[in-house]
């Protein structure tokens, strides 16, 4: 499909595990924005224009 697999993260927790969630959230989240933007957004961009 193209994405890489620094884009995709599965992670387990119970309903009571609300700061794990919120950790793994987090880290997840900035280890997106410094791969920056997705290059199926950049795609779709593209496509628009034309």
């Amino acid at each position: 499909m193209g994405i890489s697999e620094k884009r995709i993260e599965m992670s387990y927790c119970s309903a009571a595990e609300g700061q794990k969630f919120q950790r793994d959230a987090t880290n997840f989240d900035k280890q997106i924005r410094e791969l920056g933007p997705s290059p199926f957004t950049a795609r779709a961009n593209t496509s628009k224009k034309k």
